[in-house]
């Protein structure tokens, strides 16, 4: 009986890695074992990225509210209780965008 190997699925396995690992720096787009440990951690740092994305654009958008809302003799803080006692539901992206919009034109 001749001998079984799993080669097809096997080279598969390990292209699927390499393809991954395309544009690495020297080995680690090479050989396969490094390239394996670089994409994990790629894909690891992928994860946390997406992650520190959304909390790195709440904060632009606060910081941008504070700078607008100064020019009104208000801070952030401040900003925000008057929006709740007020009943007015708009996410920090939505009330960024319309601060900056009026500050351009000089409202």
């Amino acid at each position: 009986m001749p001998r079984s190997v799993n080669a097809v699925s096997a080279k598969k396995r390990r292209k699927k890695i390499l393809n991954k690992a395309k544009g690495f720096y020297g080995a680690r787009s090479k050989l396969y074992t490094v390239a394996k440990n670089a994409v994990e951690k790629s894909l690891y740092y992928s994860y946390i990225g997406r992650k520190q994305k959304k909390r790195n654009f709440r904060k632009l958008w606060i910081i941008q509210i504070n700078a607008a809302v100064r020019k009104f003799g208000l801070n952030y803080s401040k900003f925000v209780k008057i929006l709740k006692n007020n009943n007015i539901k708009l996410n920090r992206k939505t009330i960024s965008s319309i601060l900056i919009a009026d500050f351009k034109f000089g409202i």
